[in-house]
């Protein structure tokens, strides 16, 4: 298996990557200011417009290293890949699957029904843990509709319908978001999702979240042979990585969200790590991304038992195992494609 840990983020604007010999350089306005073995990475994301060397992204290829490009506040915006890997009997019937709106639906209720499951468990984990700070009554109703909704995901055939069931379930588990934050409210404070732009510290935080859980799915997908931009239910869109998008909704709730959720609860964060534009847009401050960025990997380094294989693992590996479960779905090696269920 493939570790993720070893994850280069640049997040100096204006940091231009090269090669040289087997070592990724980093300069700004010409000048060095970092030098790694490539042999050590397994991904390279960064947060600068001024880009890389093609011979850099040449080696990357070469060696299955991940190169993503994100702008400076994180949204992502490319990612490089060499020669496709893989067998291409499996992208042919992942094209097929997808253009099948029956099959694609057997794919994506499993992926959704995940999605829901891990957003009761998340509801039910901030009753179990602080019971006496929340309204309980709420987040038990919220929890009973996620609930009575699972079985409804489980026998839905249409994809239309299969969005609105994710749709009503969306609904409900970010309708008591806001009462899981318990610390600095005037600060941090959830009235709905914000995405372009972010218009609060809470959804600049999920936006820059979701984007770097993205780039770790796509990864994931093309590192088994899959295409990560042909989805199931997510539709095809030019520049969309929808299979990548289809993946992660299922680690959305236990992986992004509960990670957000930890840094405002521990203080990990304030509003000093926060900038606003004249235009409302909230973006994280390059102090802040730096600390979110570590912070991140040193989640993903934390173990958990996966629900499917039954062995520990750490989480930064989680998006590779749902990636190769799927792929062995589609081969029919297995029946069904087994959701990640949180624990």
């Amino acid at each position: 298996m493939r570790h993720l840990f070893n994850t280069l983020f640049v997040t100096t604007e204006n940091a231009y990557l090269s090669l040289d010999g087997e070592n990724v350089v980093v300069s700004r306005e010409k000048e060095e200011i970092g030098r790694f073995p490539l042999h050590t990475l397994s991904g390279i994301v960064s947060f600068s417009y001024s880009g890389a060397s093609p011979a850099l992204m040449g080696a990357c290829a070469l060696r299955d290293i991940g190169l993503s490009f994100c702008t400076p506040r994180g949204r992502f915006l490319a990612r490089t890949a060499g020669i496709t890997n893989g067998n291409v009997l499996l992208r042919r019937t992942q094209y097929r699957m997808a253009d099948d709106p029956a099959e694609s639906c057997r794919i994506a209720r499993n992926m959704i029904f995940g999605k829901l499951y891990n957003s009761r468990w998340s509801i039910e984990r901030t009753r179990r843990d602080h019971k006496v700070r929340i309204d309980d009554a709420a987040f038990g109703s919220a929890s009973k509709t996620l609930q009575n909704l699972l079985a409804s995901v489980l026998d839905e055939t249409d994809l239309d319908s299969l969005r609105g069931w994710e749709g009503a379930g969306a609904t409900a588990y970010f309708g008591v978001f806001d009462d899981m934050i318990l610390s600095k409210k005037e600060t941090f404070y959830f009235r709905g999702r914000s995405r372009r732009p972010p218009l609060d510290p809470v959804n600049a935080m999920l936006s820059f979240a979701y984007s770097l859980l993205s780039s770790d799915c796509a990864s994931a997908l093309e590192s088994v042979g899959l295409d990560a931009y042909v989805g199931f239910m997510h539709r095809d869109r030019p520049g969309r990585a929808s299979l990548a998008l289809d993946l992660m909704e299922e680690l959305r709730p236990c992986l992004a969200d509960r990670f957000v959720l930890t840094l405002i609860n521990n203080r990990v964060v304030s509003e000093e790590d926060f900038q606003k534009s004249e235009s409302g847009a909230v973006v994280l401050s390059d102090t802040a991304r730096r600390k979110f960025l570590k912070s991140w990997q040193e989640r993903k380094k934390e173990t958990i038992t996966h629900p499917y294989l039954e062995e520990k693992i750490p989480w930064g590996l989680v998006p590779s195992l749902q990636a190769l479960l799927l792929a062995r779905c589609l081969r029919n090696d297995i029946d069904e494609y087994p959701p990640f269920l949180w624990k």
